[in-house]
């Protein structure tokens, strides 16, 4: 499969899981971007933030469309998730890049025994 292909791809495996699941593609991209498109650890996490505001922007508009979002109950998270990601995207060239594959796996992990058990 080309390159073009291949992002094509992963990028819209991203949107079905932002779209379903009101966010996630993360969860696609970071792992895809690496083994599948050759992008480096750190360069994939970083891209994956860039591609996953745009997706959550057309979801949340697509949810806002159907009248399933609550505008008003998003603006506390919105602004402290904001404040949260200006503070992680900081201090991102500061941690190893082995310590946030880990990290990222617990939440992974976290994410899916929850999922599975507390539903």
């Amino acid at each position: 499969m080309d390159e073009r292909a291949k992002l094509a791809v992963t990028g819209a495996l991203a949107g079905a899981a932002n779209g379903f699941f009101g966010a996630g593609g993360g969860m696609f991209l970071v792992p895809l971007l690496v083994s599948w498109c050759g992008l480096e650890q750190r360069r994939a996490f970083a891209t994956s933030v860039a591609v996953v505001l745009p997706l959550s922007v057309v979801s949340a508009a697509a949810y806002w469309l159907e009248g399933g979002l609550d505008l008003g109950a998003a603006w506390p998270y919105l602004v402290g998730g904001a404040l949260g990601g200006l503070a992680a995207g900081r201090m991102f060239q500061r941690v190893r890049v082995d310590r946030l594959r880990r990290v990222f796996g617990l939440l992974l992990l976290y994410g899916g025994v929850r999922a599975v058990l507390l539903l």
